[in-house]
């Protein structure tokens, strides 16, 4: 990085909470994920002979009423609204939530979780988490499904990391010591037991299992 791009960015960091640029740098891998889904291109991060694995199994149908329900309001809202000012800044504000929807469920399909030739394990959901466990951090590996309460990121007292989607998990993975990750918004926390969703559990555990290549 050059030394006006790095002053630039010292100067985006001084007056920009860290939260704020989290978000936005969600957002633009979100639509960076949307053009490669419209794309048709290979998922993000995944490497010749590695296993990709989905999570978006529980909640696609959901995304996609979401997205249903997005499109009837802004239509409303565009003959109910009779001040042309007003409606065409609702119009604006519902096109872009309407694109961002489609975007977050896109980044979740081009980002899968990711089993990596030297045993690895990438953990992701779309653009707001990613986490990745080395293979001497895993004690065991277990198909496990589970229906926790909470956000998509939830750790307990005990250190459990839920990444929770559609209001499950499939995988648990016992941690041989306290793993740091960020949370969405930035924030750092330790994890030593990690359970999510795989849509297809059995494959992913069972590739964890194999010993990694020389």
């Amino acid at each position: 990085m050059s030394g006006v791009r790095m002053a630039r960015w010292e100067a985006v960091r001084a007056v920009v909470p860290a939260p704020v640029r989290k978000l936005l740098m969600h957002e633009l891998r979100a639509m960076a994920s949307l053009a490669r889904w419209a794309l048709r291109r290979p998922p993000h991060g995944v490497g010749a002979g590695e296993l990709a694995a989905r999570y978006t199994g529980p909640q696609t149908a959901m995304m996609y009423g979401f997205l249903f329900v997005s499109v009837v309001e802004t239509v409303a809202l565009a003959f109910l609204i009779p001040w042309p000012a007003v409606h065409r800044v609702v119009l604006v504000l519902d096109a872009y939530g309407v694109l961002l929807v489609l975007a977050m469920h896109a980044a979740c399909v081009t980002r899968p979780h990711v089993v990596r030739r030297d045993g690895s394990l990438r953990i992701r959901y779309g653009a707001l988490f990613d986490l990745t466990v080395p293979p001497d951090a895993v004690a065991s590996a277990r198909v496990d499904r589970r229906y926790p309460e909470g956000r998509l990121v939830t750790l307990s007292e005990d250190g459990v990391l839920d990444l929770i989607v559609g209001s499950q998990t499939t995988v648990t993975l016992e941690l041989t010591r306290p793993l740091p990750f960020t949370r969405p918004l930035g924030s750092r926390a330790e994890a030593r037991t990690i359970r999510f969703h795989a849509d297809d559990p059995r494959t992913l555990v069972a590739a964890l299992r194999q010993p990694a290549p020389p």
